[in-house]
């Protein structure tokens, strides 16, 4: 039976990104979308990315796997590495559709969102943290483990295999 789908993802892109990569491994997002709808009742998902001219190839798939994109403008910092940094509009878009969903699963590491996990708790509407990299992540969540799911430990489901494709 499936899970009614009254639940809505956010998700920071980069911290996903990034941390996925430091694993050692690639990201199915078309997978990743059908699991977040199939465990967690997931109808809605926001990912939240710098924009960066070119690649919009990337854009396309993301959102024709369901993913509704919200755009940053991307900077280049020192080194002329992209930063696309999208906290504030994560947090805001979780407030301003806070009574549209039942629950929220966030994925980040990102310390800088602790402030909406900690309202999404005692509000009762954080469904599940989910952090790409138990490895690396804030310790402002370290107290919250019984919300966490680690992304570790669900390569074998999650990772883009390009022999299937």
């Amino acid at each position: 039976m499936k899970k009614p789908q009254q639940n809505y993802a956010f998700i920071d892109g980069q911290n996903l990104n990034l941390s996925i990569q430091e694993l050692g491994w690639r990201l199915d997002f078309k997978r990743f979308r059908v699991y977040l709808s199939d465990k967690y009742g997931v109808g809605r998902v926001y990912y939240f990315i710098g924009f960066v001219d070119g690649n919009n190839d990337l854009y396309v798939s993301l959102q024709s796997a369901g993913y509704i994109l919200i755009f940053k403008p991307a900077l280049r910092d020192a080194e002329g590495k992209v930063k696309g940094n999208c906290d504030a509009e994560l947090v805001l878009q979780a407030m301003v559709d806070l009574k549209e969903y039942h629950q929220a699963v966030i994925v980040t590491g990102d310390g800088d969102l602790h402030c909406l996990v900690d309202y999404l708790i005692k509000n009762h509407k954080l469904l599940k943290l989910m952090i790409p990299n138990r490895n690396s992540f804030s310790s402002l969540f370290r107290k919250l483990m019984p919300h966490i799911v680690f992304m570790n430990n669900l390569r074998g489901m999650l990772e883009y295999d390009k022999k299937s494709k």
